[in-house]
């Protein structure tokens, strides 16, 4: 009996993270999008999780007033969409494809058997939350006490992925309305500073926009 079970537990396949996340398969598919493409709309229905596997995906709010704010750009291995999870009926922002993107949807209720029966696939969400909270509160700080020049600045590395194991320096394109709406200030004001990056040799253009590490002297200046 025990040898039997033994050899049934051996032949079980083990999961594989990355090939699961690139891939399709039962309650999974792969959408893939056009540059400005919406990806789902404010107030849709929220009854699936999505992951980017490539391009940039960006997630913006409306309000009442018609007023429009970008709350995230979103690059590959990014999740999004997981209010889902807490019970989120409809979706609380509209997701655009910034650039041509690959976006793994997944069902909800595949999604929380993963998270339950998956511990690398649990702990690898789990993870990402973690940290994009991390990521929220440090944007509070930033917007309360830092200057525009500072957020602007942060905001590029932030998108460069500056200190994680695969920076990105070269960024997909981005307009500078885009950037405004991120840091809350003015197209004018981006223009400014990122002219005044370049010519301090912080920013590159040069079939992209690329960051430059020095740049962080500008969010570690007092």
């Amino acid at each position: 009996m025990k040898q039997r079970r033994a050899a049934r537990k051996k032949r079980t396949p083990t999961f594989d993270l990355e090939s699961y996340l690139e891939s399709t398969g039962p309650a999974r598919r792969v959408v893939k999008y056009r540059r400005r493409e919406i990806i789902f709309s404010q107030g849709d229905p929220g009854n699936d999780v999505r992951y980017v596997q490539t391009g940039t995906i960006r997630l913006a709010v409306l309000s009442r007033m018609g007023k429009e704010a970008v709350v995230a750009l979103l690059g590959p291995g990014d999740f999004f969409g997981e209010g889902a999870l807490a019970g989120q009926a409809f979706r609380i922002a509209t997701a655009t494809a910034e650039q041509p993107a690959s976006v793994l949807i997944i069902e909800k209720g595949a999604m929380v058997r993963l998270l339950h029966d998956e511990p690398a696939f649990s702990d690898r969400f789990l993870s990402y939350m973690l940290n994009r909270n991390l990521r929220i509160e440090a944007d509070l700080v930033d917007h309360l006490f830092n200057s525009s020049e500072k957020r602007l600045a942060r905001t590029l590395l932030l998108l460069a992925r500056y200190g994680q194991v695969n920076p990105q320096r070269t960024l997909p394109k981005i307009s500078q309305e885009t950037l405004a709406e991120m840091i809350g200030a003015t197209r004018s004001r981006v223009n400014f500073f990122m002219n005044k990056f370049k010519k301090l040799g912080f920013i590159e253009y040069n079939g992209g926009l690329k960051i430059n590490s020095s740049l962080l002297s500008i969010v570690l200046h007092d």
